[in-house]
């Protein structure tokens, strides 16, 4: 695992320096402490050029893996940050052509395919991925990212020249680079408590989206889709596995299941160096760690860490299956500081980040390094399988869609008053009102509402009119529906989970693991999210995933021995942290100085009304606002850190961090 930055330049634009590319590289070296180098084109005047920089975590080929790395005749050059998998089944046919590898690491493998298919070199690869690859003979550049989104890639067009890195922080050490809040994105903030591609929260930085590549040529930049998960039927599929035809029995399913997934862990525990995985004694990740377990001959390493607030301590149920399994296990309970890990996390999140979660995931990736340099995830299993507790609304609502909208919207805002507000952020009642504000909706605006931080609403009154001007052209509802717009030839929840594979997966979730995870040096793999059984789910039907009460049941019955029998009906806990009740201790005073102080009330955002009630609401509890006020936390620390007089350009994540307290 890697960082990756550099640039491209007409004739006419300016070369990117040996000086400023040392400093982009310089600020990613927390994703690759073992190596770094460069590259600069040789250009006659009046040619394009590109430079390369490129900070290594060793993973494969510890010896002979340095980047960036060329070709034979080093007219191809690549970057590359993540691994693909099939690496190793992809090479005699390449040497068979006549391809020359001079080394044994993965990413030599990407640049003869590059060679043998141009860009169509995606199509067979098979992995976590983004990377740069400068064809010096045509004079263009080459950016790509993984189908689903598990590596980053952002970049800045402007006239004359292209910048792209594996994180903003890198793009801003250009000289020149622009700081300007973009407020079609903070608005989008608000909604999804992170900030959805392309857009960044700054103007004029894009990320690639999942499952695109751009190729920049003499200062014209293209951006293509080049994969589609099949949730439409007649959608092109790539797998390997023969899929069942629509009269499949059920063991058929779970057999063509069993298979892909054994096969993608089997694939990802291919390393030199110390691996083990993620433990939560939830069903995705001790399934993965059953198979590790199955497919190792000696136990395996899975690690969990603890909290001393019951309802956010999942040790015992980790515990249980590591027993079950006969993993070696680690634990660690730990006391989250949210003072001390703040700063940490808004620097290394680049961009106003506002799943709590990752506050957890960064302990759990610091404790993790300390044994392995690679650990196996769970992630996707939720959204591929349908395992979010949210789908069964999705489902229960559907019946009260036979009465015509206006005569919902109208009912159901009256019993939606009649509903107490909840002190309490994981309630019943508060899922219950929830759930009714929502069904007086259609379809999507009503999963919009349900998944939102700010809905529409509660936007309308936290916005200034001067704010609420500016972004008077924008819905930030758009990025679902596009979304949705993917996948309309099936029934509505699995339409529901196909978005939440395009949105909130590479979004929310995989943003959160791979920056607390690099934060650590840590590489992080997901056998769920391997590009097979990704397709494969797209066709199962939901009818397999989803019976009566229980979700993920294919997923569950198919691996049932790895499943200790009180953790198949264990209830969803999620990884969390008591922010209700920091806020109104430990926090309190933070909360106050920082959201209720002069400057930031003054920013002009929001209405300082609508903040301070929000603040003293929550104080007094009378009504739990934690996300809400944690999203606002988090983007006021993230002007204060990036906006403000504060620059980050310090050599590593330590200095950041103490530059940012100091200030």
């Amino acid at each position: 695992m890697c960082g990756i930055t550099g640039a491209s330049w007409t004739a006419r634009g300016e070369p990117l320096s040996r000086d400023v590319l040392e400093r982009m590289q310089s600020v990613l070296v927390h994703r690759g402490p073992d190596d770094d180098g460069d590259y600069f084109s040789k250009t006659s005047n009046g040619q394009p050029g590109a430079a390369l920089g490129f900070r290594r975590l060793s993973i494969i080929d510890l010896e002979s893996g340095h980047q960036p790395l060329a070709n034979e005749d080093e007219t191809v050059w690549i970057v590359f940050n993540g691994e693909i998998y099939n690496y190793r089944e992809l090479r005699p046919d390449l040497e068979a052509r006549g391809h020359r590898f001079r080394t044994h690491s993965d990413t030599e493998t990407i640049v003869h395919l590059y060679e043998e298919y141009g860009v169509d070199c995606l199509k067979h690869l098979r992995g976590m991925f983004a990377f740069a690859i400068w064809d010096d003979r045509k004079k263009i550049l080459f950016l790509a990212r993984d189908r689903l989104g598990k590596k980053p890639l952002v970049y800045r067009q402007e006239s004359e020249r292209l910048a792209f890195a594996s994180e903003l922080k890198s793009l801003l050490q250009i000289p020149g680079a622009g700081r300007t809040l973009d407020p079609v994105a903070l608005d989008r903030y608000l909604m999804y408590q992170y900030v959805p591609y392309p857009d960044c929260i700054l103007q004029g930085y894009q990320k690639l989206p999942p499952a695109h590549y751009a190729v920049y040529d003499n200062g014209k930049m293209t951006v293509e889709r080049y994969w589609t998960p099949p949730y439409d039927s007649s959608a092109h599929s790539t797998l390997e596995v023969k899929i069942p035809d629509a009269n499949a029995s059920e063991h058929e399913w779970r057999k063509a299941l069993r298979e892909t997934v054994t096969e993608a862990v089997r694939l990802r525990m291919r390393s030199d160096v110390p691996l083990g995985a993620f433990l939560s004694g939830g069903i995705d990740s001790t399934i993965i760690a059953g198979l590790m377990q199955q497919l190792s001959a000696e136990p395996i390493h899975t690690f969990t860490i603890g909290f001393p607030v019951a309802q956010f301590d999942e040790r015992s149920y980790a515990r249980e299956a590591a027993e079950h399994l006969g993993t070696i296990h680690h634990e660690t309970i730990v006391e989250p500081k949210a003072l001390d890990i703040l700063p940490k996390l808004i620097w290394h999140y680049d961009e106003p980040f506002a799943d709590s979660s990752a506050i957890p995931m960064m302990y759990l990736a610091q404790t993790t390094r300390e044994h392995v340099t690679v650990a196996l995830s769970g992630d996707g299993g939720d959204e591929l399988f349908a395992g979010y507790e949210r789908y069964r609304a999705i489902q229960l609502s559907q019946y009260f869609d036979v009465l015509p909208q206006a005569l919902r919207s109208l009912l159901f805002k009256q019993i939606w008053k009649m509903i107490p507000a909840s002190v309490q952020q994981k309630s019943s009642r508060r899922r219950l009102k929830r759930f009714v504000q929502g069904l007086g909706d259609a379809s999507i605006h009503r999963y919009g509402r349900w998944i939102s931080v700010f809905d529409e609403d509660q936007r309308e009154t936290l916005l200034s009119s001067d704010f609420k001007a500016s972004i008077r052209n924008a819905d930030p509802f758009d990025f679902l529906e596009n979304a949705y717009d993917m996948c309309r030839k099936t029934d509505f929840v699995t339409q529901t989970t196909c978005a939440d594979v395009h949105t909130y997966l590479p979004g929310d979730i995989l943003t959160k693991v791979d920056i607390a995870s690099m934060a650590y040096s840590l590489e992080c793999r997901c056998p769920l999210l391997d590009q097979q059984v990704a397709e494969l789910a797209a066709r199962i039907p939901l009818s397999l995933k989803m019976r009566g009460s229980q979700q993920k049941k294919i997923l569950i019955d198919t691996f049932a021995e790895f499943i200790p029998p009180r953790l198949r009906k264990r209830r969803k806990m999620g990884f969390g942290v008591p922010l209700d009740h920091w806020f109104r201790n430990e926090l309190k005073e933070m909360l106050r100085d920082t959201l209720l102080s002069t400057k930031a009330l003054q920013r002009g955002y929001f209405n300082p009304q609508a903040v301070e009630k929000l603040v003293e609401d929550h104080l007094a509890s009378r009504v739990d606002h934690s996300n809400r006020l944690w999203l606002l936390l988090c983007f006021e620390l993230w002007q204060q850190m990036f906006l403000d007089e504060v620059r980050v350009t310090s050599r590593d994540r330590k200095g950041a961090v103490d530059y940012y307290k100091h200030h």
